[in-house]
């Protein structure tokens, strides 16, 4: 989506990273109410509530396993606040409207879950409110337009690098010798759970 987004943007590196620094695209930034709730406020009360402390307390009764494929479930059904606000305005039909919260669902659950494992691994909140953040801004990632991109083949490598790329450093970026102390699996080894592969 990066490079994608790269593509497309009219401007080089030189005039982004000018725009990007500033002060006056910052002040404009924090003073919309949209942009401070999807940039900072949903993220951080977000990942506070479902990783910082709903995990930690999931994860003794239950083993770190299923906490964390359980806590994203919570994460996903809290934004289906989306349908309320989508019928009260009519923006589009009802089916339309529970096919695309069903969607969010899924892919909300699919993201918790990545940020319930960034938050055990690492043992600090920081790592999951950024990638809440980057990932409201950005979206999901447009696939079918990359498909229709003139530019589709470079693009479509650059999709599957990152992906690649993803996978194969998502363990070592994340080993807990990295962060320091850890929590949560501190807590598990008192409460006796042997479920200690996320930790290790």
């Amino acid at each position: 989506p990066l490079m994608q987004l790269s593509m497309d943007c009219p401007c080089d590196l030189a005039d982004g990273l000018r725009v990007v620094l500033a002060p006056r695209s910052w002040a404009r930034c924090l003073t919309d109410m949209r942009w401070l709730r999807n940039q900072i406020i949903a993220p951080l009360t977000e990942e506070l509530v479902f990783r910082a402390c709903m995990l930690p307390m999931l994860a003794p009764c239950t083993g770190l396993g299923p906490a964390v494929f359980t806590c994203p479930l919570f994460f996903g059904v809290a934004h289906f606040h989306h349908i309320i606000e989508q019928l009260r305005f009519r923006q589009s039909s009802i089916g339309s409207i529970f096919l695309s919260a069903a969607f969010q669902f899924s892919y909300t659950a699919v993201f918790g879950a990545y940020t319930a494992f960034l938050f055990i691994r690492t043992g600090h909140l920081i790592g999951p409110v950024l990638c809440h953040s980057f990932c409201n801004y950005m979206g999901f990632p447009a696939v079918c337009a990359a498909l229709e991109h003139p530019q589709r083949w470079p693009l479509l490598a650059g999709y599957v690098l990152g992906v690649g790329l993803f996978l194969i450093l998502l363990q070592p970026l994340t080993d807990p010798k990295l962060y320091g102390s850890l929590p949560l699996c501190v807590l598990l080894e008192r409460a006796g759970d042997s479920e200690a592969l996320l930790c290790s």
